[in-house]
């Protein structure tokens, strides 16, 4: 190996999909909205993290597979590009940071022409916008190259504006054989060739293209590409960053978890930080004395998941520190771990763990509060996510994953923000600065307020917390009063809009008031706010709200379910359809995206809870059933997709968001690994085998840092370079309440769960005694 845009004035929204990456329905409506650049006019602060990482990485390294998903080529004969099914090759056994580099072998002949396209790579809430005034990449050749004979090169942004060509050879010079090359192109140095203006530092491609026609086969190895400042650019000496320190290696049965530290001189400011740590490299070893290097991590994260693919190896490792000039500071020391065979049981616990640290590890530092997604916008936190986290913490104390006086910390810390956030008659926006507490309108300007299925699920996971930090000393007494406090101040009510209104609806903000006006209509997962609603001691709305809201059998409600899903099955909300021989009795079409029998069932038990319709443990089981004959059966023929591959469910897909569903309309062949691990209470031995086939056949591409990655597609090779907050958390909690049942325990140890349930039992024990008689 070889180591080393704002909105205009006046816009249309013609499609309005609020749950843009949650939910599996869509509210189509048309308005014109005036005046919302104010919004946007403040640039967010910048943290230390993953995104200055992204401010200016374009591309450093592509998942363990052959060819790199955001790429492509084509070549016009007699000249030729080496291309695998329409995309780049990646090469794993050359390259300048690990584990690969982008590959390029083409032949120039004349009449002959080639591109061959390297996209940014893109991420929920990332913004293409880097910083620096330079691009810089790195060259590599076995043979060497003279520089009249490089390809162009030409950049095209965000906008649709390109640039001209640009002459390689001209800043490379003659690439030499096996030796990294660095090039260094000003920005100024690159001009415009669109009819419209081009912005370099909204960079989305990169293209190189056919130069002289030689007629002789080349190979360039292409790594590390970046904007940044084009001040220091010397390779030579150590960083100025610490050497990592406290390594550690903690074996499990396939692969190998590393942590570290880094302890910085007092005296380093925060800039000179950030200018000595562009990355960690982690080196491994088979035999203790030969390491090479097999991977990287952005800065702010110190762990790694080393992935070997077989039990019994033991392996070695050091890391280094390595700055923005690739330079690398001193070597950790070694440490060593041996993978090892291991127990169902054991493996649950390791993908709880795992998931967990998610909202551990990965929680804004000033709030605690759960980010949107990781790698993403390091300012934004989710309070639905938040909810999950907080069940995910809870879990996590239980197993000795962290200390109780650490999630008692945590708790305070995040309960502590939350008294100070904006509110909104009680409810917490969708979206806040995790920092200041700002609610951040992410989705769409009029989604600036109160968020009430947020809020249900932030309040889901308040709950479960309240009664199990129930000790009497000082921090606990203060974490339940604080969560009384805000469960209390939550007025549900308020979002049932008027007095003689038959339904809950999810949004409202001072600006808009109820312009979004989306009712809250079953079945979804937005179960738990009728639930939380009912059950409120101070903002409580009558049980009968229940039937007439969320199994409401309306015009608005039939037409609601109708709208979502296209299928005029359990439209009235009861189904009674099977489907692959399993009934149905309450779920649209087939049951939609499998998180509806997740997110309302973390903290409430499906088991406790039987209505005119069905008992939704039973129903739930039956979704996950539906949803697994369907993968089996696979209509749309996707290599994903099998016995042991499926839970389709929402998730960010190869090309956005799609609400994923067992049916012809809503299945793409994504598969995201949280619809079958969070089954567990559901589809056990199911759930188990899918979590196998994901952790033992697919590991090297699926698991990382907090476990599984959030989604898949085998077809396009696709494999998603986030975690989700809602995605993680579900899978620790309900994995845990099919071993313990702890969660659904707490949630319901709460006396205004258990009144709840009494109103609502007694609501559906007088409309069944209501029920006409049929004849015979």
């Amino acid at each position: 190996m070889t180591p080393m845009p704002l909105p205009s004035a006046a816009f249309q929204i013609n499609r309005y999909e609020k749950r843009f990456g949650r939910a599996g329905w869509r509210t189509k409506f048309v308005v014109s909205v005036i005046g919302f650049a104010a919004f946007f006019l403040t640039s967010p602060p910048r943290s230390w993290g993953q995104t200055s990482y992204y401010r200016h990485i374009f591309f450093d390294n592509g998942p363990h597979t052959s060819t790199y998903y955001y790429s492509s080529g084509k070549a016009v004969e007699p000249s030729t590009l080496e291309i695998r099914d329409k995309k780049l090759p990646l090469d794993s056994d050359v390259y300048l940071t690990p584990p690969n580099s982008l590959r390029i072998s083409w032949t120039s002949k004349a009449g002959g022409s080639w591109a061959a396209s390297a996209k940014v790579l893109e991420f929920r809430d990332r913004e293409i916008l880097f910083e620096g005034d330079t691009l810089s990449f790195w060259l590599y050749s076995k043979e060497g190259i003279a520089a009249s004979v490089l390809p162009g090169l030409r950049l095209h942004d965000t906008n649709r504006g390109f640039s001209e060509a640009i002459r390689v050879g001209e800043f490379s010079g003659n690439i030499p054989a096996k030796k990294w090359t660095r090039v260094r192109i000003p920005l100024t140095r690159i001009g415009p060739a669109s009819v419209t203006s081009f912005d370099p530092h909204r960079l989305s491609s990169m293209i190189f293209e056919q130069g002289a026609a030689d007629s002789a086969p080349h190979e360039l190895f292409i790594d590390e590409v970046r904007i940044e400042n084009g001040s220091a650019s010397t390779t030579d000496g150590k960083s100025a960053a610490p050497a990592p320190r406290n390594l550690q290696a903690r074996a499990y049965e396939r692969h190998v978890d590393l942590t570290w530290d880094l302890t910085w001189d007092p005296s380093a400011s925060r800039s000179e930080k950030e200018a000595a740590l562009g990355r960690f490299i982690v080196y491994r070893s088979l035999d203790g004395s030969n390491f090479q290097p097999i991977g990287m991590q952005t800065p702010g994260v110190y762990r790694y998941s080393d992935f070997l693919g077989k039990v019994g190896q033991k392996v070695y490792y050091k890391v280094a520190a390595s700055d923005a000039n690739y330079r690398e500071s001193a070597l950790s020391g070694i440490a060593s771990a041996t993978t090892h065979s291991m127990t169902d049981d054991e493996l649950l616990t390791m993908l709880q763990e795992a998931c967990f640290r998610y909202y551990w590890e990965g929680a804004h530092p000033d709030s605690g509060m759960i980010r949107e997604n990781l790698p993403g916008n390091d300012r934004i936190v989710a309070t639905g996510a938040s909810g999950f986290g907080i069940m995910a913490l809870v879990v996590g104390v239980e197993r000795g994953f962290i200390t109780r006086e650490q999630g008692v910390e945590r708790l305070n810390r995040i309960t502590t923000f939350l008294e100070k956030a904006p509110r909104y008659h009680g409810a917490w926006s969708h979206f806040m600065d995790g920092r200041t507490g700002q609610s951040l309108p992410v989705f769409d300007v009029i989604d600036s307020g109160g968020d009430l299925v947020e809020t249900a699920f932030l309040v889901e996971g308040l709950l479960a917390a309240r009664q199990y930090f129930n000790q009497s000393t000082p921090q606990e007494t203060a974490l339940a009063k604080r969560i009384t406090h805000l469960w209390e101040t939550v007025e549900w009510d308020w979002y049932r809009q008027s007095q003689d209104s038959d339904a809950l609806y999810w949004h409202w903000t001072p600006e808009w008031t109820w312009f979004i006006h989306h009712r809250l209509t079953g079945f979804n997962e937005t179960m738990i706010v009728y639930l939380l609603a009912i059950a409120s001691p101070t903002h409580g709305v009558a049980p009968e709200l229940y039937y007439t809201g969320w199994a409401g059998q309306s015009e608005a409600a039939r037409l609601y379910r109708k709208g979502w899903s296209g299928s005029s099955e359990g439209e009235h909300y009861a189904n009674g359809t099977k489907y692959y021989g399993t009934k149905l009795d309450v779920g649209v079409g087939s049951g939609g995206s499998l998180f509806f029998a997740h997110y309302s069932y973390l903290g409430f038990d499906p088991h406790l809870l039987t209505d005119l319709y069905t008992n939704y443990f039973e129903n739930n089981r039956n979704l996950a059933l539906i949803n697994r004959a369907y993968a089996v059966d696979n209509p749309g023929n996707y290599k994903t997709y099998g016995a042991d591959a499926w839970g389709i469910t929402a998730s960010d897909g190869p090309r956005g968001y799609v609400p994923e569903a067992p049916d012809p309309q809503d299945d793409k062949g994504t598969l995201a690994p949280t619809g079958a691990l969070a089954s567990f209470p559901y589809t056990p031995d199911a759930s188990m085998a899918a979590f196998k086939h994901f952790y033992r056949d697919l590991g090297d591409r699926v698991w990382g840092t907090y476990g599984p990655i959030d989604a898949y597609n085998l077809d396009e090779d696709w494999w998603s370079p986030i975690y989700m907050g809602l995605n993680q958390a579900p899978i620790t909690v309900m994995i845990e309440n099919y071993r313990t049942g702890l969660v659904w325990k707490l949630f319901h140890s709460n006396p205004e769960i258990q009144t709840m349930l009494k109103k609502l039992d007694a609501t559906t024990a007088d409309l069944r005694a209501h029920e006409p008689k049929s004849s015979k």
